[in-house]
């Protein structure tokens, strides 16, 4: 099967997690923004009558005959069609609970630099985005990055995954936060770095992998920049 994956062109957004999942397990698929008039055929697809399961945005997936929306509802998929999830239940709940958990970081981490509405351009809210990102930085940051640190270090296969013995979604998900908060937050990652030493070695060992790095050495990866959820802006990062 060759899926296609529909998200925004020039930048990696909620997109780069299901591009992760589909790089490491080799699958077929399309970006179909990135092709001739591809997000046009993605806002038609978006705005079109009928559809029995319209998703409301991007990132969504169709897959055969499904159109599966929702970051963490096409990992779901993938994951168990692509061996990137365990095979009993309570190991796919607890994997789709730390997905979870991420997508909730990765609103934080882009409302630091848009607090009051995504409509705002940063430079209308930037005496709040201070606030909002020295509050994340001090509090919220740490609370995130322990909370993983502790689940790699309470995993009774041991600290190498997230769950189990085998890399999962949420092992490629972890990892693209974590490069996403590098980006944007390199002096305080710098300083948590020292105190999650089990989360920063799960980072390394993802981009180790040789699909992973073939990936990442490729133009199919976007860089992070100012238009994406992770945006590097000097006066947040003090």
């Amino acid at each position: 099967m060759r899926y296609e994956l529909y998200y925004w062109d020039g930048i990696q957004g909620r997109g780069e997690f299901v591009r992760l999942a589909l790089e490491e397990t080799g699958a077929a698929y399309v970006d179909v923004a990135r092709t001739m008039g591809g997000e046009d055929r993605m806002l038609a697809l978006m705005d079109q009558r009928g559809l029995a399961w319209p998703p409301f945005a991007p990132p969504f997936l169709r897959a055969g005959r499904l159109l599966i929306g929702q970051t963490a509802n096409i990992l779901l998929f993938l994951g168990d069609r692509h061996g990137l999830a365990p095979k009993r239940e309570g190991g796919r709940l607890w994997t789709h609970q730390l997905q979870l958990t991420l997508a909730d970081l990765v609103v934080e981490a882009h409302d630091t630099h848009h607090p009051i509405a995504s409509s705002l351009y940063y430079e209308d809210q930037k005496r709040e985005a201070k606030q909002r990102a020295s509050d994340f930085i001090a509090h919220r940051l740490p609370k995130f990055l322990s909370y993983f640190e502790r689940v790699l270090g309470c995993n009774p296969d041991g600290p190498e995954h997230l769950v189990g013995s085998r890399l999962t979604y949420a092992d490629l998900s972890l990892f693209q936060v974590l490069g996403g908060l590098q980006y944007a937050f390199p002096k305080a990652m710098t300083r948590l770095a020292r105190r999650h030493r089990h989360v920063m070695a799960l980072c390394t060992r993802v981009a180790s992998r040789k699909r992973i790095a073939a990936y990442l050495a490729s133009r199919r990866r976007l860089a992070f920049n100012e238009q994406g959820i992770f945006r590097h802006y000097p006066e947040l990062d003090p």
